[in-house]
């Protein structure tokens, strides 16, 4: 296996890009070469198989679309309340339309993990390690609320992001951010 960190992670973004373009069926060591503009060969040469790759991918996803830290203390700067978590909810609309090629590929590796048990296991590792995360800041920001708040805004967060990246219709005429304040009014406590 080839050791270039830089062209396995350029190689990664290449096959996200193609998960998120044409599907999990479209990903292929040559569609991730054509993609990533190397000579044909070079991704087997840098993941054993189909399956290396897809895991890899799950792994690779969540470190490209994770904020920036200086991003994460610009939009934490007001006061904790019930209005912050609204703004940093509509903060995460807001990066899933600006990461829709991130987004949409995570819904193909999610697909794919049901069927690919390396594939889940990395999902579930990460997955499991954002949403600790994400509860972590939630008590360390003094945010209204408990673990379980978090847990209920990433459930329905999730099934609205799932939403508006696939059936875009199902929302249409709906203002977005009204639907956000619906959502955290109905599930963080006030005050």
């Amino acid at each position: 296996m080839a050791r270039n960190p830089e062209r396995r992670s350029a190689l990664l973004d290449a096959a996200i890009d193609v998960l998120a373009d044409e599907g999990a069926r479209g990903l292929t060591f040559r569609a991730v070469d054509a993609r990533a503009g190397v000579p044909a060969g070079t991704a087997s040469n840098y993941f054993s198989d189909r399956d290396d790759l897809l895991t890899q991918a799950g792994a690779r996803i969540h470190v490209r679309m994770s904020p920036a830290p200086e991003q994460v203390d610009t939009v934490t700067r007001p006061a904790p309340g019930r209005e912050l978590v609204a703004e940093l909810m509509k903060w995460l609309v807001r990066r899933t339309a600006e990461e829709r090629t991130g987004y949409l590929a995570l819904l193909e590796l999610r697909l794919e993990a049901t069927r690919r048990p390396a594939l889940r296991a990395e999902l579930d590792r990460a997955v499991r390690e954002e949403l600790d995360r994400n509860i972590r800041f939630h008590m360390d920001a003094g945010l209204p609320g408990d673990a379980d708040t978090v847990l209920l805004l990433y459930l329905a967060m999730t099934g609205l992001l799932l939403e508006r990246l696939t059936l875009p219709g199902v929302l249409a005429g709906r203002e977005l951010d009204r639907v956000v304040d619906l959502v955290v009014e109905r599930i963080v406590p006030a005050g």
